[in-house]
């Protein structure tokens, strides 16, 4: 095997694993938020749990208790749901290997914004994620706690923050991933370093006779929730580099603003609706959830367009001459770019009815967009997008 076979093979399961454990992770998170929601409290002052539940499924019936702080007496196999969060954040970063580090100067660089090396880009990366989780977690242990709202408007901008200085180091595909990456650390760290610990605290308090302490379970809390209404967003980020119209936006941080607002607000109507809340107390949310993402797709719409007249006329041959220029090297019936062995979503380039037939993805990804070609390793200028533009719009 090839070694830009086994690359393909490494990014392929790299990606099958990550979203694998990434469907477990949120399932057992939505189902256990969902619970949450839809437990039935017990009259105050009586004996036993906290709060019930009755469900069916498969064609079974459950029957699901929750104790606030904890029962007196633990069973010995409790079951803890933890490796689903640590197996995602793992395979991720995998998969950011696979992706983003061993193709740097095609994925993360762009030269246009910021002429790094791949060293230094990856320095950068890893450094973000370590800062990143740092920072939310000081926020959280900070004063803001007792203000659950203002944290949440903090946390908030600290991720539109964190999108606008990814935009000014990396390529536009990698800054948008490294936003789902930023806010997946800090979720999975929510997991390993915070409400794991902080159960097991409880635990042991429980097989040592002691009372535990309410605020671990409240801290836990906090925390999972942040999780759950970061979940929608960190979702659309993770397959972003599939959409241009996202990534390769000159003010990318204000779509990241919008989709964050738009995901967290349907997140908390489904929370809502769980908690059989009255439409009247959240109804407001779908609206305002309505607009966020209408403002992402006007946002989108706006990027500068390229004066596909100021061009002139541009004939077949010098279309040829800029695709095999900043094309054809991908994009061939035998690619000569080092690791790539087919042409890219079997877009070949090469002929005038290549051109004809795949016009409509050029003018995408190479004219509107300027997503193509990666990382911008040819310096395409904007003169010659504009003249294959210009050829391909005149095409019949």
């Amino acid at each position: 095997m090839d070694i830009a076979l086994a690359t393909d093979w490494f990014n392929l399961l790299s990606r099958w694993f990550h979203i694998t454990a990434g469907i477990t992770w949120i399932g057992t998170s939505f189902y256990f938020m969902s619970l949450d929601y839809s437990l039935k409290a017990k009259p105050p002052g009586a004996p036993g749990a906290d709060g019930v539940a009755w469900e069916v499924h498969g064609g079974g019936f459950y029957h699901v208790q929750k104790y606030l702080v904890a029962p007196d007496n633990l069973p010995p196999d409790l079951l803890w749901h933890r490796w689903a969060a640590y197996l995602t954040w793992v395979s991720g970063f995998i998969l950011l290997v696979a992706q983003y580090y061993l193709n740097a100067r095609g994925f993360l660089i762009d030269p246009a914004v910021a002429d790094i090396t791949p060293a230094q880009a990856i320095g950068l990366s890893l450094a973000s994620i370590v800062v990143g989780w740092l920072l939310y977690d000081t926020l959280c242990k900070s004063p803001l706690t007792n203000h659950p709202t203002v944290l949440a408007l903090v946390v908030f901008g600290m991720v539109v923050g964190a999108a606008w200085a990814f935009g000014q180091v990396f390529s536009g595909r990698g800054a948008f991933i490294h936003v789902g990456v930023f806010v997946g650390t800090i979720m999975a760290a929510n997991v390993f370093l915070v409400i794991i610990p902080n159960q097991r605290i409880v635990v042991a308090d429980l097989i040592a006779g002691r009372k535990p302490d309410p605020k671990y379970g409240k801290i836990g809390k906090t925390r999972s929730t942040h999780n759950n209404y970061l979940t929608l967003p960190v979702l659309l980020m993770m397959v972003s580099n599939h959409y241009p119209m996202l990534y390769a936006h000159p003010h990318s941080w204000l779509v990241v603003a919008f989709l964050l607002v738009t995901g967290a607000l349907v997140q908390h109507t489904l929370n809502r609706h769980e908690a059989q809340d009255p439409w009247q107390s959240y109804g407001w949310a779908v609206p305002v959830a309505a607009i966020a993402l209408l403002l992402a797709m006007f946002v989108t719409s706006q990027r500068p367009k390229l004066d596909l007249a100021a061009a002139g006329q541009v004939s077949e041959v010098q279309a040829l001459q800029i695709t095999a220029t900043h094309c054809v090297a991908c994009h061939a019936r035998r690619p000569t770019q080092d690791g790539v062995t087919e042409a890219p979503k079997n877009v070949i380039l090469e002929t005038s009815a290549d051109l004809r037939r795949h016009a409509a993805s050029v003018i995408q990804q190479s004219v509107q967009s300027r997503a193509m070609p990666l990382g911008n390793q040819t310096t395409m200028s904007d003169q010659d997008r504009a003249a294959l533009g210009a050829y391909l719009a005149g095409l019949k």
